[in-house]
């Protein structure tokens, strides 16, 4: 019998389960209702072609504008550290490859 009222508990939280997601379904209907009349509606405006290649010309100048930016960033890297402490680090990576070969010899 106690397996009996385990399954009863497992059937209930089931049907529990099952209104939340039907709950769920109702709220992502009404969402894509609501979705759907704001992308159905057109605004009715239309844009020429001269008005087109205008925007096109812009967004080509933008892209240059921020390619040429790029460019130069890559042309000149921004050091993070002084030349003395760049120094440090490689005598250091010297000392331990030297460490390496010495212990490869033996």
């Amino acid at each position: 019998m106690a397996n009996l009222g385990g399954l009863a508990s497992f059937v209930s939280e089931l049907r529990v389960e099952r209104t939340n997601l039907v709950d769920r379904l109702r709220h992502v209907d009404a969402a894509l209702s609501v979705l759907g009349k704001l992308n159905s509606g057109s605004s009715g405006h239309t844009v020429s072609a001269s008005a087109r290649r205008r925007m096109s010309l812009a967004q080509k100048a933008r892209w240059a504008k921020r390619a040429s930016k790029s460019q130069s960033a890559m042309m000149k890297p921004k050091r993070t550290m002084s030349a003395s402490a760049r120094r440090k680090i490689e005598a250091a990576q010297r000392a331990r490859w030297a460490r390496v070969k010495a212990l490869k010899k033996r």
